[in-house]
């Protein structure tokens, strides 16, 4: 017996309690470190606004620069996630948000595209790590059976950085318009860079590695905690050498799963306020608020897609179901034109759709992969499937520039994302549902 059972910490309300708490300690700080990443990750769309006629850039320069970020991100993810498994999350996530904060600020001086690729491949290779990170980081404190819940609260971070990034942005455009010391977009870039840089200096101080190391859980807790991750990961695949890891087909498998996945969430993430600017609004404060609204919907509908993805054990179904609605809800959103309205509502139907399936995909690798395994197959998986980030802004881009009609990426987008909807089921329920 265990000393968790020994002391009588099993039962079901000591379990509740105890990753009640753990969830209320680490989870609202690693929210805020995500929404400062995804912030610096996406506020070129907002600066996209005025910096294209303030540079010459096309729509071809800007998909293709906004998309570049993840050529760096492909390359340094898997040795930064091995980095982090062997130096703990602490000190290399500060290292990350330290460094692309900096970076993410000297986008403010590119004046030409090159200058602007280079910029956003640097942002990509410094951030690098970060989510699969996070990813890895979250396996340390929860069981699969409470992950659920965890990435769904995690993964409000990308609704919230639009909620607040939007208006944030929009009024950081407007009030900086006209200012005699830089372009408003050159404003945009330094300012949100602060979040991260302060957020970064902080994980110093206030992240801890492992359960067994935080102060403000008792033994018996500490124990309880140990005793279930120990006991899960018995029944986990570590692969024995780098061609065992290679020759596993679920990791591949995957990898296409997510790479359909992020298509949709550039496709949203990118072109948002485009998409209601091209509704009909022009003032970029209103678009700002207005592309706020759909990332509002979302937050509610993560959580309790989670919440259901975890009590029922069906997290493929989950899964397919909202990435299928979110590719309705995008194309629907191109295809209405000239409606406001229109065009919002059915931006909140696929935002709400892709950001619950991208909260669930997590659990099914992590599910069934512990050790240097997970550390690898989540960064592996992570790193193909954002090359999907590279090719989603380009690809709308190219199409928008080739075609004249800009509903016509997003509907490139959304027959993707119900691809990725149709491939989860090729995952096992054995391991996708556990």
């Amino acid at each position: 017996m265990d000393h968790a059972a020994s002391i009588g910490l099993t039962t079901p309300v000591a379990e509740t309690n105890v990753y009640r708490k753990i969830t209320w300690r680490i989870m609202p700080f690693i929210v805020v470190c995500y929404l400062c990443a995804y912030l610096d990750r996406v506020n070129v769309g907002f600066a996209k606004l005025q910096m294209m006629a303030d540079l010459g850039f096309s729509d071809a320069i800007y998909g293709f620069g906004a998309g570049v970020f993840f050529i760096g991100y492909f390359l340094f993810e898997v040795p930064s996630n091995l980095a982090l498994h062997r130096l703990g999350a602490r000190v290399w996530i500060a290292r990350i948000m330290i460094s692309w904060a900096i970076i993410s600020a000297l986008t403010l001086f590119v004046t030409t595209p090159v200058q602007f690729y280079v910029a956003r491949f640097f942002l990509g290779l410094a951030e690098a790590g970060f989510s699969p990170g996070i990813m890895l980081y979250l396996t340390y404190w929860f069981p699969a059976k409470k992950r659920g819940f965890a990435l769904g609260f995690y993964y409000i971070a990308i609704p919230l950085a639009g909620v607040v990034g939007g208006p944030v942005s929009g009024l950081i455009l407007e009030h900086f318009t006209g200012s005699s010391v830089m372009k408003a977009w050159q404003w945009l870039f330094l300012l949100e860079a602060a979040p991260s840089l302060l957020a970064g200096i902080a994980v110093l101080f206030l992240m801890v590695d492992k359960p067994e190391q935080a102060s403000w859980l008792t033994e018996a807790e500490k124990a309880e905690v140990s005793a279930e991750l120990r006991r899960e990961d018995g029944e986990k695949v570590t692969h024995g050498s780098s061609a065992a890891f290679l020759r596993d087909a679920r990791i591949w498998k995957l990898s296409g799963v997510y790479f359909m996945t992020i298509i949709g969430l550039y496709g949203i993430s990118f072109w948002l306020p485009s998409i209601v600017k091209d509704s009909g609004i022009k003032d970029v404060a209103t678009i700002g608020w207005l592309s706020a609204i759909p990332y509002l919907v979302a937050i509610p509908t993560i959580i309790l897609t989670g919440i259901s993805a975890d009590r029922t054990r069906r997290r493929r179904a989950h899964f397919s179901v909202a990435l299928a609605i979110g590719a309705v809800g995008l194309a629907l959103a191109g295809y209405v034109g000239q409606s406001p309205v229109a065009a919002v509502a059915w931006l909140c139907v696929g935002t709400a759709g892709m950001l619950s399936a991208l909260s669930l995909f997590w659990g099914v690798p992590c599910a069934f992969l512990a050790g240097t395994s997970a550390a690898a197959g989540i960064a592996t998986i992570n790193c193909i499937g954002n090359l999907a980030g590279f090719v989603s802004p380009y690809m709308v881009g190219g199409l928008n520039v080739l075609t004249g009609n800009p509903a016509i990426g997003l509907y490139a987008v959304a027959a993707c994302m119900l691809v990725g909807a149709a491939l989860i089921r090729i995952i096992p329920a054995s391991l996708g549902d556990r």
